[in-house]
């Protein structure tokens, strides 16, 4: 969070007694003097104990039952420096082995030299009567092991690091962490502390002793380098094309930013490739991921799962499912079927009405009529859930069926891997547009020998929010085994969703002469025209026409961020227009968001320690995806917490301090936050759209989120430039030319 954001103001006292504190978030009420008085303090203040003096900066709040308050966000401390101090610091059970009568005799023999004795000298302790040698050394032992993270700390916080920066830092390096971070800064870019290349090139500006230059422009151009990945999913840059943009951010030289990559490839911090003829430069995670992935896949096509044995003729059992269901697949179906049985990989594409859904269940069937195990997985929350209703069988995220879990050095794992793989014979995987590499790199690992598996997507939407474009690249290898459905079924020729969605991939114009069918235009040619308009169909127009809810039926799908159509200003309106301020209702802000009790919210990152209950349910579930969308019940100051209603059943005890980076406002949602999911109705704006983000593939993934009814509201120019414009932004990846080299190999071996 920044705390420029925000109006602060300073809070200078001693902490007197602690009332509360979460252990594993650091979330603290405590009671501080200051000025000779008591005040309340709520926050992230980790092992923060009496006697210490701190400088807190935060706000004054309150709460209706416990009254004013404090709400530090953040945290500096000094050690204790007087007898009365360090008496109070000793006196809290902070240091094990130590209490009252004891703080006591030591403050009293070794008064102001108490903190050096206690770090540096213990057998000095050993001379006051009644602590023994063995226990002044465990007094010492336990005593260092609470001053380091607090030297730590305060050393930490003077880089104007927040408190949870601090942690994780000390988490990080240890002891050191001050000391490491001041003749290197740019080690924080390299780790999860949450702090880039520009707030570490700001704290080595303020050090008395700047760091080598050469440490600055390597992780200038490691800098550079995750950003492409972060921002445009590339997985690999031409090694052309990156020195000028770090020499560009360095503000050096070419032949600088040249020297400093050829020193991180030595290092192999960088690696070097050449693919298709070209050189390539990687990150090592990323390169490692898709190389990985290639020779899964090749093992996956090299040897094949064992045939299974059918009661009877294949061609019998698709006609007895056909006439179980009454519907006919036609030969695409069929050969997708056929493929998922004798092949381990198939990957099924196809648009909307093309039969993926009856095509899925079919492969399901006949795998359980094989007595295969099998297991369905999606990207997201939402599209697992979908995947389960249509098919109605169990689906999980993928992160879930690989059994996700955090480490102590807080690093995401999978307890499924190659050592322990999954417990299944078949993996059907949907929505496989929106999986980056080093998830698909997971799965793959995950899969047992002989386990067959199957990837179903739309290759015309939207490529995934991580790194990589792993459903394209595995198209453009043109060596795997594909389906395409391209035959839109009758029924859902009946649909203008449907029908202009695959014109829209055809680059023609959608038909909008239409109004009393499912896809309807409204032109606006102004931005804040159109906001209004979209207010009013989501708020008044759409709920009164159709009955539909405007929380949970009705989905406003915005190109971007920015701008008078973008998600911010769209969230700001609808929320005044659905859920406006009344007595009673609670309001917290965090950062420049307000959330309101009613509001409808989305978690835009996993998280995978947050627990949740469902209605007539004992046991609790863990974990809240990207993409969950759900409503804010309740606003709990005092235990600065949201209570959140996810999917309408999972009910969640949401703390601010998570809410500050991974929970926003879900009145209007990014098309790129949509994927995966199908809304009753979706209203969308296509004016004012940027430049970047003015392409086919968005308005089609936009398009195709509508189940029922679909409203776009905007300029038929800038809609017709959408469609006509198909050069979407280029990622570079190297999955496709990596399973390419793969198959020249065993040609050649061949």
């Amino acid at each position: 969070m920044d705390l420029q954001d925000e109006q602060l103001e300073e809070l200078r006292g001693v902490a007197e007694a602690i009332t509360f504190r979460n252990e594993e978030s650091g979330f603290t009420v405590a009671e501080f003097a200051v000025g000779g008085e008591l005040a309340t303090v709520v926050g992230v203040l980790p092992h923060i104990a009496p006697g210490e003096q701190v400088r807190l900066l935060g706000c004054w709040g309150f709460h209706a039952t416990f009254g004013r308050q404090f709400n530090a966000k953040l945290c500096e401390r000094s050690m204790p420096s007087t007898q009365a101090e360090i008496l109070k610091y000793l006196s809290s059970g902070t240091v094990k082995g130590v209490r009252g009568t004891t703080a006591r005799k030591i403050v009293e023999t070794f008064g102001d030299n108490t903190i050096d004795v206690l770090e540096s000298n213990p057998r000095r302790l050993a001379t006051i009567k009644g602590i023994s040698p063995e226990r002044a050394e465990q007094i010492s032992e336990s005593f260092r092991q609470q001053f380091s993270l607090r030297q730590a700390m305060i050393a930490l916080e003077r880089f104007g690091m927040t408190t949870q920066e601090c942690l994780r830092a000390h988490k990080a390096f240890g002891s050191r962490a001050a000391e490491l971070i001041r003749q290197n800064p740019y080690l924080l870019c390299d780790t999860d502390v949450g702090i880039g290349f520009e707030r570490a090139d700001a704290i080595a500006r303020e050090l008395p002793v700047p760091p080598a230059q050469d440490l600055r422009d390597e992780a200038g151009v490691l800098h550079v380098m995750k950003r492409h990945s972060w921002q445009n999913g590339h997985t690999c840059i031409p090694a052309h094309a990156l020195p000028e943009p770090c020499a560009a951010l360095l503000r050096c030289s070419v032949g600088q930013a040249k020297a400093a990559v050829a020193r991180l490839c030595e290092q192999k911090r960088l690696i070097s490739h050449t693919l298709s003829g070209t050189d390539y430069l990687c990150l090592p995670a990323l390169f490692n991921a898709e190389r990985n992935c290639a020779q899964r896949i090749d093992f996956l096509l090299r040897f094949p799962p064992a045939q299974t044995e059918f009661d009877g003729d294949f061609n019998a059992l698709l006609c007895r499912m056909e006439d179980e269901h009454g519907l006919h697949y036609d030969e695409m179906q069929r050969l997708a079927m056929r493929t998922a049985l004798e092949k381990g990989l198939l990957i099924i594409t196809g648009g909307p009405g093309t039969g993926k859904t009856t095509t899925l269940k079919g492969i399901l069937q006949l795998l359980t009529a094989a007595k295969l195990k099998v297991a369905l997985a999606a990207p997201t929350g939402r599209a697992a859930k979908r995947m389960q209703e249509l098919t109605g069988a169990p689906a999980k995220t993928i992160h879930r069926l690989l059994e996700v879990e955090w480490g102590e050095d807080d690093r995401m794992r999978f307890t499924r891997n190659q050592r322990n793989p999954l417990a299944a014979q078949a993996v059907i995987i949907d929505e496989i547009s929106m999986v980056d590499v080093p998830l698909f790199s997971a799965l793959l690992d995950a899969l047992p020998l002989g386990c067959r598996l199957v990837l179903v997507g739309d290759a015309d939407q939207l490529p995934p929010v991580g790194a990589g474009s792993v459903l394209q690249d595995m198209l453009r290898a043109g060596t795997l085994p594909v389906v395409r459905l391209e035959k839109i079924f009758r029924q859902a020729m009946q649909s203008l969703i449907v029908t202009n969605s695959h014109a829209i991939v055809r680059g023609e114009l959608p038909d909008l002469t239409e109004k009393n069918r499912d896809f309807f235009f409204i032109e606006r040619n102004y931005s804040a025209q159109a906001a209004q308009l979209i207010v009013q169909l989501a708020a008044e127009r759409l709920p009164k026409a159709y009955g539909y809810h405007p929380l949970t039926d009705i989905q406003v799908l915005c190109p971007s961020r920015k701008g008078e159509c973008g998600t911010g200003r769209i969230n700001e309106l609808l929320q005044a227009a659905l859920n406006p301020p009344a007595p009673g209702k609670r309001e917290h802000k965090i950062g420049r968001k307000l959330f309101r009790q009613g509001d409808k919210v989305m978690q835009v990152k996993n998280n995978y320690d947050l627990m949740w209950k469902r209605p007539n349910e004992t046991e609790p579930g863990k974990g809240v995806y990207n993409g969950d969308i759900g409503l804010l019940e309740a606003i709990d100051p005092a235990a600065s917490q949201f209570t959140i209603r996810f999917d309408e059943e999972r009910l969640t005890e949401y703390p601010f301090d998570a809410a500050a980076e991974e929970l926003e406002h879900a009145f209007a949602i990014t098309v790129h936050k949509s994927q995966g999911s199908e809304f009753p109705a979706v209203v969308a704006p296509v004016v004012g759209v940027a430049e970047m983000l003015c392409y086919r593939n968005l308005l089609y993934t936009a398009v195709t989120r509508a189940k029922n009814l679909l409203i776009l509201v905007g300029s038929r120019d800038e809609l017709a430039r959408m469609v006509a414009n198909h050069q979407k932004a280029r990622r570079f990846s190297a999955l496709a030319a990596l399973l390419e080299e793969l198959q020249r190999k065993e040609e050649n071996i061949a």
